[in-house]
């Protein structure tokens, strides 16, 4: 049977109009995605200057899901997404730091309530910087020098298997969050309902949007002809905008007075368009 790659799919002659149609709408989405998402990041750099502090995991993941989406937006021009294209190896690079960046997020995040101390007095910028500088060098190294070289069915599963390591650390920080704030009496309500609002959040992004494409990857053989695949590719193109949603429990404004923010602010417009 004729196969034809699309959009780094192997898809049938039978289903070739099918992949089109899958994602002829996406450059749009894509283009909505980056307009939105340099707006929500404005707003965040806004509040760490206001603040004085500065949230380096957050900010590192906000920029590879930047990456992301100029990654998807090149696909979506060119028509096609190529394997050995250098844009391909920068979208899954930044993807993986993604999902790591998302570990340090909850880890910190445990720290604040079962280590207080440790936090407060250890915690220093420079170990941030050091360990974003890590988790940035770590995935491009691997792909570059392993998956030119392999398969591209063992790149998938590489690549599943490389994702599906931070799962347990997700599970261990939000249990022991919640066990260490059961004897905690010193940190104020609302910090709390926000610390475990974000590990919450990020096991639940984790879980619906990275974890089918990885039972996925590794359950493929040769041909990828399967709905399943091509669902799980779509959460994954999802999740720089599901990120952005970590950006209201993080910042320190109560989503309450987020909400009458942007009540003011629309009100104000308004009042300037009648005079």
């Amino acid at each position: 049977m004729d196969e034809k790659r699309i959009r780094g799919f192997y898809c049938s002659s039978w289903e070739e109009k099918k992949c089109y149609v899958w994602e002829k709408d996406e450059f749009r989405t894509y283009l909505l995605l980056i307009v939105f998402s340099s707006s929500s990041r404005h707003m965040f750099f806004l509040q760490v200057r206001k603040d004085h502090v500065a949230p380096i995991y957050v900010i590192n993941l906000l920029i590879s899901d930047l990456i992301q989406l100029c990654c998807m937006i090149i696909w979506e021009k060119k028509g096609y997404r190529d394997e050995s294209s250098i844009e391909f190896y920068i979208y899954y690079s930044g993807l993986v730091t993604s999902v790591y960046f998302m570990v340090c997020v909850s880890l910190e995040r445990y720290l604040v309530i079962a280590h207080p101390l440790w936090y407060r007095f250890k915690r220093t910028i420079k170990i941030s910087v050091v360990v974003s500088v890590v988790v940035w060098l770590i995935p491009p190294v691997f792909f570059l020098t392993v998956f030119p070289w392999v398969p591209f069915v063992v790149t998938n599963r590489i690549f599943a298997i490389a994702l599906i390591i931070p799962f347990p650390l997700f599970i261990f920080f939000l249990v022991g969050t919640l066990r260490a704030l059961s004897a905690s009496v010193s940190v104020p309500s609302e910090e709390k309902q926000r610390i475990v609002g974000t590990l919450v959040l990020v096991l639940l992004i984790y879980t619906l949007l990275f974890l089918p494409s990885m039972i996925e990857f590794l359950e493929l053989h040769n041909r990828y002809t399967k709905t399943l695949f091509h669902l799980a590719v779509m959460f994954l193109k999802l999740s720089p905008l599901a990120d952005l949603i970590l950006y209201v429990f993080i910042r320190k404004q109560p989503i309450g007075k987020l909400l009458t923010t942007v009540n003011c602010c629309r009100n104000t417009d308004t009042n300037i368009q009648m005079v």
